[in-house]
């Protein structure tokens, strides 16, 4: 029987950070799903503090979200590299989904060499069980300070023979220059896989962009394939960085607290779709003292985020929200910090105090927990009420275990009883706080639906949402013909 031919590959690299790489990555990846093709993403490195927790261990949330969308089973080998910054100069390093500290040591241009095996082993196995694999970028592929050491972008196109496209942010201006320049600044052994360019995010007229596109094709050889507009409600979760809030009108005021080192945000973008729910981020005393409901998030530092929070006020303005019984839902890292101490006998994170604010403690283990569950809310009461008996699909990344305390100190006294409420140590109630060591919950449309009383739309609403996306702006018979 004679071997499997090899899948193709389309690579999307962006010009600039933030140009739109993983949204199109995305867009792509149901577009070509949709038309019969075995589909799989690939990302030979990921930056973030996004994570999800799949068979094998943790893999970053955009390439998860990218596997949704290809309609296949997330795997870590799709993400291969995984790098969670601690600081900033100090990343947590997660190879094929289990964390390396002995990698973590290695000075960056000697790690380099010792990532790409797997990198190049994990893209191979990908394209010889898939028709196609789209693979997205870091960056932009012409930082010549980093060429001799690139293992995700250009090296990964040149592995997988890639039709290769350029996207760039034109709404932050200059960007027939970052597309010029960045071709120029490749070797032309790359130059030769580059298919097209493409401007992301614009507004207004796009008659007004000539002559521009066809100067930089005589330039570059190379055709402005997609003008795409500005959308900010495609409801994808972003990458990095806090989403855009939105304000709206009276409604319901929700504030999630944004820590320095705020991890597995994307879980909280399903409130965007929330009608008639004010979102919005808190970074002063104020937002907090206006929010009905207020979020602690995930923390990849939970330490260095308590200091953060006494530092700016913000550690009073929480426990003014729970002394005024307005309800607060706290995730992970945001579970740890309302507690008494967290303590470290391993060098995990760092020892502290905590905000005092629930009757327990936390300890950090030297062995991290990943795991994905299926959970049911019990006994909840108060805001939380309307949650009980309502099941979900949840995951943990953490090294805290946590402890109840049998009698509450003096400095709580509130007169509440700390309740579990999801087994094996997963969550608890204490007063109108909710607190979980689960991700994931809101992205549940029964969750929602519980809390808010109205459907909103799915993730795979959202999905077919941007393969639409790119049916309206691509040339159909230009992206098939890269994928034979």
């Amino acid at each position: 029987m004679s071997a499997r031919p090899r899948g193709r590959a389309i690579m999307v690299c962006g010009a600039t950070s933030s140009a739109g790489k993983s949204f199109l990555a995305t867009a792509l990846a149901r577009w070509y799903a949709r038309r019969g093709l075995r589909v799989a993403p690939f990302k030979a490195q990921n930056m973030s503090n996004n994570a999800r927790v799949v068979a094998g261990g943790e893999m970053g949330s955009a390439q998860y979200f990218q596997a949704l969308a290809a309609r296949c089973v997330p795997d870590v080998r799709m993400n291969p590299v995984l790098l969670k910054p601690e600081s900033d100069t100090h990343s947590q390093v997660i190879l094929l989904g289990a964390r390396r500290d002995d990698l973590a040591r290695v000075p960056w241009r000697e790690r380099a060499a010792l990532l790409w095996p797997a990198i190049k082993e994990s893209l191979g196995e990908l394209l010889a069980t898939h028709d196609l694999v789209v693979i997205e970028g870091a960056g932009s592929p012409a930082e010549i300070n980093l060429a001799t050491t690139d293992i995700v972008n250009m090296r990964v196109a040149e592995a997988a023979g890639a039709a290769t496209l350029i996207v760039c942010d034109i709404d932050r201006g200059g960007a027939f220059a970052h597309l010029y320049g960045t071709h120029q600044l490749l070797p032309p052994e790359h130059r030769a896989l580059i298919r097209g360019f493409v401007l992301n995010k614009f507004r207004g007229d796009a008659a007004l962009l000539a002559p521009g596109p066809e100067i930089l094709q005589s330039l570059t050889g190379v055709p402005t394939v997609a003008v795409l507009p500005l959308w900010r409600e495609h409801g994808l979760p972003e990458e990095d960085g806090v989403f855009d809030a939105r304000r709206v009108g009276s409604g319901l005021a929700i504030a999630i607290v944004a820590y320095p080192r705020i991890s597995n945000l994307d879980e909280f973008a399903p409130l965007q779709r929330v009608p008639g729910v004010s979102l919005s981020w808190a970074r002063q005393a104020q937002t907090i003292a206006s929010a009905d409901i207020l979020i602690l998030p995930g923390s990849k530092h939970v330490a260095a985020d308590l200091a953060w929070l006494r530092q700016t006020g913000l550690d009073a303005a929480i426990a003014a929200h729970v002394d005024a019984g307005k309800p607060l839902l706290a995730i992970c890292g945001g579970l740890q910090l309302l507690g008494e101490e967290l303590r470290d006998p391993y060098g995990v994170e760092g020892a502290a105090r905590g905000l005092g604010l629930l009757p327990y403690t936390t300890e950090f283990q030297a062995t991290k927990l990943c795991r994905h569950a299926r959970h049911t809310f019990r006994g909840l009461s108060g805001h939380w009420r309307s949650l009980s008996g309502i099941a979900f699909d949840a995951y943990e990344i953490r090294h805290g275990r946590t402890t109840p305390i049998a009698v509450p100190t003096a400095a709580l006294g509130r007169g509440a009883e700390l309740q579990a409420v999801l087994a094996d140590g997963c969550g608890w109630q204490y007063g109108e706080t909710l607190a979980l060591y689960v991700h994931g919950m809101l992205e549940s449309p029964a969750v929602l639906r519980a809390l808010f009383g109205l459907e909103t739309p799915t993730l795979d609403d959202t999905l077919n949402g941007l393969a639409d996306f790119v049916a309206r702006h691509f040339d159909a018979k230009m992206l098939m013909a890269w994928a034979k």
